[in-house]
């Protein structure tokens, strides 16, 4: 009889939902747990109240909500689609745990989410040379933005996250060895002078991490957070780097990854190699050729890339 009750209370979608964000927060899934929880909140302002039952999930329904997020008018394609999948992952794990019905057919199979173009903000390389040398000793932590972009495209694209759970076991016989936190890839850089100029610049004896920018006794759930409030104010800084270039420019963290992947590709390096070096695992070609690359096309590769600015970083850091 217990178990019918809790049954009968669980087949209320945002009920699900809520204790599905639990889960995933226990579990220490903190950016999918945000993601679910951001889609049934939008999914409850839809609906208007808690009673939805997953019965009442229908193709109607969905195509009704994505309706309502688009006519709200500031959300991008992109952001929908996140919300629409999250939706479906949540419905699906429903079903698989027996709380949902288990028909022939998901009332999600018409749900066609293709992914939004976003503009290209690859910077010149006139611009990254700017980057370098400016002059920023008015600020400590525009300072330190600056190095961490600078690295990031040295290093090959290495994104913030990854930059930021850099520790001193991810050296390995003068190479950067690391498994990307978003897709666990293993991705490979050789450290360059300019790169070892920085790692020296901001190592700090005893320190876990090879950069200043997550707390030392942080962990789980904190850490997760401090994550997030460091690459706020990372992007807030490069922000500000931007406004202060000859001519202005919006710069987030993700420009720098792509600014790497377009110079690679201007330098006709083979699309598997880029792939590789950003750790991508999207492409199944790609995976496959991924097997057979040897390391130093991707050391000579990079080298290219950042011909002159790693000596040029080397120097101002």
């Amino acid at each position: 009889m217990f178990i019918s009750k809790l049954y009968c209370m669980i087949t209320f979608f945002f009920t699900y939902a809520d204790t599905l964000v639990k889960r995933k927060r226990k579990a220490g899934h903190f950016s999918t747990a945000d993601l679910y929880r951001a889609s049934s909140n939008w999914l409850r302002q839809f609906w208007g109240d808690d009673s939805l039952s997953f019965d009442g999930i229908t193709p109607g329904l969905i195509d009704r909500f994505r309706d309502w997020l688009q006519s709200l008018g500031h959300l991008k394609t992109n952001s929908i689609n996140s919300y629409l999948s999250s939706f479906r992952a949540i419905f699906h794990m429903a079903v698989r745990e027996g709380l949902a019905p288990s028909n022939c057919l998901s009332p999600f199979a018409h749900l066609n989410l293709r992914q939004g173009e976003t503009a290209k903000r690859a910077l010149r390389r006139e611009t990254i040379e700017e980057i370098v040398q400016m002059d920023l000793s008015d600020s400590h932590e525009l300072e330190m933005a600056k190095d961490f972009a600078l690295f990031s495209f040295l290093a090959c694209g290495l994104p913030f996250v990854d930059l930021a759970h850099l520790t001193a076991d991810n050296i390995i016989a003068g190479e950067l060895v690391y498994n990307r936190c978003k897709t666990g890839t293993l991705v490979r850089v050789c450290i360059t002078p300019g790169m070892q100029r920085l790692l020296d610049k901001y190592m700090q004896p005893g320190s876990r991490y090879l950069f200043p920018i997550l707390s030392e006794e942080s962990n789980g759930e904190k850490q997760y957070e401090a994550y997030k409030k460091a690459l706020h104010h990372y992007n807030s800084c490069l922000k500000e780097i931007g406004q202060r270039l000859v001519i202005p420019i919006h710069l987030t963290s993700y420009v720098f990854r792509h600014t790497w992947a377009t110079e690679a590709l201007r330098n006709d390096t083979p699309i598997a190699v880029i792939s590789q070096a950003l750790g991508h695992t999207s492409e199944r070609t790609t995976r496959n050729y991924l097997t057979t690359l040897d390391q130093s096309r991707l050391n000579a590769a990079n080298k290219i890339i950042i011909k002159g600015l790693d000596s040029l970083i080397g120097v101002r850091a």
